[in-house]
């Protein structure tokens, strides 16, 4: 089994670029999307319902904002579209499919900076992990469960190209790095880490500008977090960076 994650910044968007090809001919179970944009009525009918494929969505209220969307090869045995708490379902963040006792969680965690660059919701998205957290902490119980999407977070120095300059930017920040580690402390695996401990330059996104992805400076705010039970099924762990169609690139696992 691959399960894949891609933020497509704007599934309309990557649509045209390339996203059902990548759906289609990469072997994919279990693809999980990111900042969809688009209530599901405003996709193209072979978007929202591709040949052969079971999709899910959880959108935003707000129009062209946010969401998350889980396509599988086959139906999910359980969906779950809501945290409990109106402030972060209203924005479409989390999408939980169950395949029997395998769970796969499809996870836009928000961006700290707020639209003034002052880190103005960084104590939102905080608050983001700590729900997140105790939800898939219950949902562990139930068997193996792999938590994918945008973080928001680069973990380590090796994790960003640039880290002194972004000591003080939302998504690099000593509290959110903690936030990371906590998980880790609690049995979580960075699947992708794991698998290449002492390798840097491996990264998940780019800025739009200045050369920035060709000449690889990014950030790997991309992950793949599995519970203990989940990460035994890991057989190998994958970013593809030469993936095109959004500002982000696809990361995934293969499971044995």
């Amino acid at each position: 089994m691959r399960i894949v994650s891609w933020n497509v910044n704007g599934l309309r968007a990557c649509a045209k670029k390339g996203f059902l090809q990548v759906l289609q001919r990469r072997k994919i179970d279990i693809m999980a999307l990111q900042e969809v944009r688009a209530f599901p009525e405003q996709l193209p009918d072979n978007v929202r319902n591709p040949r052969g494929w079971h999709a899910e969505f959880a959108p935003a209220k707000r129009p062209g904002y946010s969401g998350v969307a889980i396509y599988s090869r086959i139906p999910p045995s359980r969906i779950e579209a809501s945290l409990g708490v109106d402030r972060f379902d209203d924005e479409g963040r989390f999408l939980l499919a169950q395949f029997g006792r395998l769970s796969v969680a499809s996870v836009y965690f928000p961006k700290g900076s707020g639209k003034d660059r002052d880190n103005s919701r960084v104590p939102y998205k905080m608050d983001f992990y700590r729900e997140v957290f105790d939800r898939i902490q219950h949902q562990r119980k139930r068997g193996p469960v792999f938590v994918v999407g945008d973080y928001n977070t680069a973990h380590h120095e090796r994790d960003i190209a640039r880290p002194k300059s972004n000591v003080k930017s939302s998504g690099f920040l000593p509290a959110e790095r903690q936030e990371l580690s906590r998980w880790e402390d609690a049995g979580w695996v960075d699947t992708f880490r794991h698998q290449h401990p002492g390798e840097a330059d491996h990264y998940t996104w780019w800025r739009q500008f200045g050369g920035a992805r060709e000449d690889n400076v990014g950030w790997r705010i991309d992950y793949v977090f599995a519970s203990k039970t989940a990460h035994r099924r890991v057989k190998d762990a994958f970013i593809w960076p030469q993936t095109f169609g959004s500002d982000h690139c696809p990361v995934g696992v293969d499971l044995l």
